[in-house]
């Protein structure tokens, strides 16, 4: 049987009083992102996650900076995780769970992911402190959720230790990248995952 590469992109864009937000996401790409983001560090672990994904993302997010970076990073994993749900489609033969465990340095992070359509996060790691430089870091989480959500995914994420909170997400974005590419790949069979016969 010939398998045929597959057309799981899409064009994607949210505008609210607060954010205006657009990407591009194609989950049968090469690791390539583009990010206009002026918020630090964040854009950093997005290009981490596309790179171990094995997507292609060009992203574009403006905000009210002048509040907070809050609204740009929570609405940016909404806009992410309804891409990645449309890009998943009926989500025939795609491999649906995946694991992956990644160190960098002295810091080790673990996610697990069940594309199954069940959206919840659950989230550990030790104290990372307030900052990574001007990044406010408990906005990780306010991502992950947002993202979560809306993709409609079940994520297991752990940074297991590490004293360096820039090791520690980089960490757990590799991680975070390759579970998801590697769950969403599709397998070599034509049908849903699933014993209800439905996600």
């Amino acid at each position: 049987m010939r398998w045929l590469k597959l057309e799981r992109k899409t064009f994607h864009k949210r505008e609210t009083r607060e954010t205006n937000i657009e990407l591009e996401l194609n989950l049968e790409g090469s690791g390539s992102s583009e990010i206009h983001m002026e918020i630090p560090f964040f854009p950093h672990l997005l290009k981490t996650l596309v790179f171990y994904a094995g997507w292609d993302l060009v992203l574009k997010a403006k905000g009210d900076l002048e509040v907070d970076q809050h609204h740009t990073v929570e609405d940016t994993g909404i806009v992410l995780g309804e891409a990645f749900l449309k890009c998943l489609g009926e989500k025939k033969s795609i491999k649906r769970f995946a694991f992956s465990m990644v160190p960098m340095d002295e810091a080790l992070a673990m996610s697990v992911v069940d594309l199954g359509g069940r959206p919840f996060l659950y989230l550990e790691t030790p104290n990372l402190g307030e900052r990574v430089g001007e990044f406010e870091i408990p906005l990780i989480e306010e991502f992950l959720r947002a993202f979560t959500n809306n993709a409609k995914i079940t994520v297991h994420a752990k940074i297991w230790w590490g004293k360096n909170a820039h090791h520690c997400l980089e960490a757990l974005f590799k991680s975070l990248g390759q579970a998801l590419g590697e769950a969403s790949k599709i397998a070599n069979k034509q049908e849903i995952p699933s014993t209800k016969g439905i996600l």
